[in-house]
């Protein structure tokens, strides 16, 4: 994988987990890294972090025309942040609902048009997702989350279908079981509950026998964000261990 030295690479999320860890690898390949989260990192870097919630979608054109405005370009843009709050479909609330849609699927979706208007000035980008296994298999209470991670899935297509000629190229990463906050359920982190311990690593449901890090999703990320990838568009790669393979 080539390096992004003078690159400019905007990442959603990244304060945490997934979008941290992908954050701070672009920086190291040499990347100039903006971050649009609405906390702070948890340690200061040469990382430019615009706070921003994402659920105001009226907001993120501004944001994008700071960037450009700032750095002259936009080369990547990966959209990490996701926020999963499990309803069942009979206690299902409207405002839950759509804030769970504007932040997964909505921001993604305008900021796909606010920095692919750049990217196509420019007849260069990447733009990677990250929906998850959701995106195709589902679990009880998760119906906001499986919609917005499916329509997530279906837009990185269109998209990816647009840009085609114009030398930008979509595409999506899907993690499965990844050690980061987000599995902390009521206080709970399930990833190290005996419930998980029993059915996905005693029971090989999981064939790696363990969750992903961070950092091995960032670097699938980074190669799909990458010049080396000249080829690959409108795809999801899945990245799961092996969950979704095992009948």
């Amino acid at each position: 994988m080539k390096n992004f030295t003078e690159q400019v690479i905007v990442v959603t999320g990244g304060a945490h987990g997934i979008g941290k860890a992908t954050a701070e690898l672009f920086l190291e390949l040499g990347a100039r890294v903006i971050v649009f989260d609405r906390e702070q990192p948890e340690k200061k870097t040469e990382i430019d972090n615009l706070i921003i919630d994402l659920g105001n979608l009226s907001d993120l054109e501004s944001a994008v025309a700071d960037v450009v405005q700032k750095y002259g370009r936009i080369d990547v843009l990966v959209n990490v942040a996701g926020i999963s709050v499990p309803n069942t479909i009979l206690d299902l609330e409207l405002d839950k609902y759509f804030t769970t849609l504007d932040v997964n699927l909505h921001a993604p979706l305008f900021l796909m048009k606010h920095v692919g208007k750049i990217m196509v000035k420019q007849s260069y980008g990447r733009i990677v997702n990250l929906t998850s296994i959701h995106g195709k298999l589902s679990e009880p209470t998760s119906t906001a989350y499986d919609v917005s991670k499916a329509g997530l899935e279906a837009a990185t297509r269109t998209v990816a279908l647009e840009f085609a000629e114009c030398g930008v190229l979509v595409n999506a990463v899907a993690p499965g079981f990844v050690a980061t906050r987000m599995s902390i359920v009521n206080g709970q982190d399930e990833l190290e509950s005996d419930w998980f311990n029993e059915v996905y690593i005693k029971n090989k449901r999981l064939p790696i026998a363990r969750p992903a890090l961070p950092i091995e999703i960032a670097h699938v990320i980074a190669w799909l964000a990458s010049s080396s990838n000249t080829y690959m568009t409108g795809q999801t790669l899945t990245v799961d261990g092996g969950l979704s393979v095992r009948f």
